[in-house]
């Protein structure tokens, strides 16, 4: 394409604009196929159709573009459902509404891997795990909790411990993302990714029908 005009052609300004995305893009699918010891910074760039060097330019390190990584596909996910929940409406069906849609769209998408990744090289990597607990595990175990104790104060679940109740909630989906990029990429144990919506919804209903507060439990403290 041939711009006259001396200003940025239009073109090369949009793909500008995109080429972070289409990095954090290149980054996710090489890190959870080989691993994000094993993937080179070169291997990345060229997936992304840019050179090495412009890859540095923004992102100084490797480490940075996972970084990078967790904060796109996870870290903002988890700001966007924050956003998004109302104060008004039963708590339980706010609860499987906002829980649902916000684990289809992580499982269908490619933020899925980024599960993975954290479990199997995060290890060697002290640095990038606390920034993963920092952005990822304390805001979205926070968002949970916040939920169940809005129904606690309302009088709609029983006095639970919460800790245990957002794990509950929180580590099946975790291992259905998990699945999906190791036994389900295999074409072992399909079964638990056939459905995804319906073994999510089918976990949410056990859990907030364990949260419901029958008529001879205690008061909340």
């Amino acid at each position: 394409m041939f711009c006259s005009d001396p200003s940025p052609c239009p073109f090369r300004r949009r793909r500008k604009e995109a080429r972070p995305a289409e990095l954090l893009e290149a980054a996710l699918g090489l890190f959870v196929e080989k691993g994000f010891a094993a993937t080179r910074s070169e291997e990345v760039a060229r997936a992304a159709g840019v050179s090495k060097g412009t890859l540095y330019l923004y992102f100084p390190s490797k480490e940075e573009l996972l970084k990078a990584v967790i904060q796109q596909y996870l870290a903002d996910e988890i700001s966007g459902v924050r956003e998004a929940i109302s104060d008004e409406g039963p708590t339980g069906q706010m609860m499987e509404q906002v829980l649902l849609d916000w684990w289809l769209r992580i499982y269908q998408g490619p933020a899925s891997g980024v599960f993975k990744l954290v479990l199997t090289e995060v290890r060697n990597f002290p640095d990038i795990a606390q920034f993963y607990q920092e952005r990822v595990v304390l805001p979205g175990s926070q968002l949970v909790l916040d939920l169940i104790e809005r129904g606690i104060r309302l009088g709609e679940f029983r006095a639970v411990d919460l800790r245990a109740a957002v794990h509950s909630i929180i580590m099946p989906m975790i291992l259905l993302c998990v699945h999906k990029h190791s036994l389900g990429a295999c074409g072992v144990v399909k079964e638990l990714g056939e459905d995804p919506a319906a073994f999510i919804r089918a976990h949410l209903n056990i859990v907030l029908r364990g949260l419901q507060r029958r008529p001879d439990d205690p008061p909340p403290a």
